[in-house]
């Protein structure tokens, strides 16, 4: 823990967190300490760099600590943090994942700000989503709240698209029964390029193209294959834009960057903690400043 943050703990500060591996990239503490700070409340969040074979004894640990009020999960948690909490909501069993956990009394409490997170930024849209397939690239945790965000739209069909067909195969097994919804396809990467040329709305949902990896999920010549008013949707949010996004937008297509998603689902997570609605407004302009200040 750095000493900038130490400074701003007291022996009766409320503390939030992160839990990921890895952490580092994450620009959830500058939005969450500048929200925090602007609701005047005694809370500091602070990043909480976790390996998946210390998860368990991580999350009980943390439960000792009562000052812990609650944390998010990402990459590669959310999936794997469900055997160790107390309860989950509907809306996170749904979905099979995890990215948000509150104290609650003696116990840990998940449940999924990402749905919310992910369709802000559509749902605004004038858009025909009954007549619009969409394309998931991935199958992790953020590719199931997605999968849901997309069956909520009302898109007719919903393509999954992952590297191992074992995985997929089981994957498609477990969502198919949580979602209770089988407008749900899912495919080998092999098939990518045939899905590419109906697909109306697509959704990086790997780490492909994070910080410095230099690669994209979908090549240039993939791009082209997309129709004229596809949107092209990557939850990444460093860097900004994206190799992918740059694509797209060379393509003349919509393109949304993960700053969204990241920012919605971050609000929800908030009032989901404090019980107070999030100031917005705030977290917006801590992530600008915060991408702003990388790029110098």
């Amino acid at each position: 823990m750095g000493a900038a943050i130490v400074s701003h703990i007291s022996g009766t500060t409320k503390i939030l967190g992160i839990i990921g591996s890895p952490v580092s990239h994450s620009l959830s503490p500058a939005m969450h300490n500048a929200a925090l700070e602007a609701m005047g409340l005694d809370y500091i969040y602070i990043p909480l760099p976790v390996d998946i074979k210390d998860l368990a004894t991580a999350v009980s640990g943390l439960k000792a600590i009562s000052a812990i009020k609650g944390f998010n999960l990402t990459i590669p948690h959310k999936q794997e943090v469900i055997p160790f909490l107390d309860q989950i909501s509907d809306t996170a069993r749904s979905v099979g994942a995890v990215n948000t956990v509150k104290r609650v009394g003696e116990e840990w409490v998940g449940t999924n700000t990402d749905i919310a997170g992910f369709l802000a930024p559509l749902i605004e849209l004038d858009r025909d989503w009954q007549k619009t397939p969409a394309l998931v690239l991935g199958s992790g945790g953020a590719a199931r709240a997605v999968i849901a965000g997309c069956l909520q739209l009302g898109c007719p069909v919903v393509h999954v698209v992952g590297r191992d067909p074992k995985k997929m195969k089981k994957f498609h097994g477990q969502m198919a029964t949580q979602l209770q919804n089988y407008a749900l396809r899912v495919h080998t990467w092999h098939s990518l390029d045939n899905l590419l040329e109906v697909a109306g709305l697509v959704v990086n949902a790997t780490p492909i193209g994070m910080g410095s990896d230099p690669h994209t999920p979908i090549n240039e010549a993939q791009i082209q294959i997309l129709p004229q008013n596809s949107i092209v949707y990557d939850l990444i949010y460093t860097p900004a834009p994206t190799k992918l996004l740059k694509l797209a937008t060379a393509r003349g297509l919509m393109s949304i960057d993960g700053l969204e998603m990241l920012l919605h689902q971050g609000a929800i997570a908030l009032e989901f903690w404090i019980g107070r609605p999030a100031p917005i407004e705030i977290m917006q302009q801590a992530l600008l400043a915060k991408l702003a200040e990388s790029k110098e």
